[in-house]
């Protein structure tokens, strides 16, 4: 099974600079996305089931704002729209399918920066890590599960090109990166980093300003992480630096079942 995730920075945006096309050729069993930022109904039917493929979207409230969805070859035996919190729910942030016993979370994990780069929102954000583990952890006691999508924040020092200028910053900030810790410590694998453990260089995220993909001065801020049970079943993890559409681009995994 091959699964990609990517955040596509508004849908129908990435549409029209060629998302369908990307996804046809993905080879993709499931894509998920994130920041969809619009409602269903404003997507027209090639949109939301293009060929071969089957649509899951759960949306924010506020128009144009935050959203996930997942595009699916085969049809999920259940589906769940949101984490059961009015607060985050209420962003569309997090949707969740179910095939068998393989579970798969997409979340867009909220900035903590907040409307004026004051980092006002880092307890927002980490109060739906927390809420979003609690999901995970009683999932992974029914079976493997996979957690992907833009997590916005960048792990480790080799995650991002200029560590040093951004440990102010929320996206790598001590607290938000302990949360990352947490999750290896209680046995769940970023797939990407336990495979390319030492290598540089490999981000998901650029700025849209200046040269910033060009010279290849991002963030490694979009995940795939596995419970352990899933890890056993992970035969690859890439990222798809080269794709155009949005300002981050996709990653997945291989899985054997």
């Amino acid at each position: 099974m091959r699964v990609l995730s990517w955040n596509v920075n508004g849908l129908r945006a990435c549409i029209r600079k060629g998302f369908l096309s990307v996804l046809e050729h993905s080879e993709a069993d499931v894509f998920a996305v994130q920041e969809v930022r619009a409602f269903e109904h404003q997507l027209d039917a090639n949109s939301r089931n293009p060929n071969g493929y089957r649509s899951y979207f759960f949306s924010a409230e506020k128009p144009g704002y935050s959203g996930v969805g997942f595009y699916s070859k085969e049809e999920p035996d259940r589906v769940e729209y949101g984490l059961g919190v009015k607060e985050f729910d209420t962003e569309g942030r997090c949707i969740i399918v179910h095939f068998g016993r393989l579970s798969m979370v997409n979340a867009y994990f909220p900035k903590g920066s907040g409307p004026n780069r004051d980092n006002s929102r880092v307890p927002y954000k980490l109060a739906f890590y927390e809420a979003i583990y609690d999901r995970m952890t009683e999932l992974r006691r029914r079976g493997p599960v996979l957690v992907m999508g833009d997590h916005n924040t960048a792990h480790q020092d080799i995650d991002l090109a200029r560590a040093r200028a951004t440990v102010k910053n929320s996206g790598f900030l001590p607290e938000e990166r302990q949360v990352l810790d947490d999750w290896q410590a209680d046995g769940w694998r970023d797939t990407f980093r336990t495979r390319h453990p030492n290598e540089e260089g490999h981000y998901t995220w650029w700025r849209q300003r200046g040269e910033s993909k060009a010279n290849n001065v991002g963030w490694r801020i979009d995940y795939i992480f596995a419970s352990p049970s899933a890890e056993k079943k992970v035969n690859a993890a890439y990222i798809l630096p080269n794709v155009p559409g949005s300002d981050h681009c996709p990653v997945g995994v291989g899985l054997t079942l």
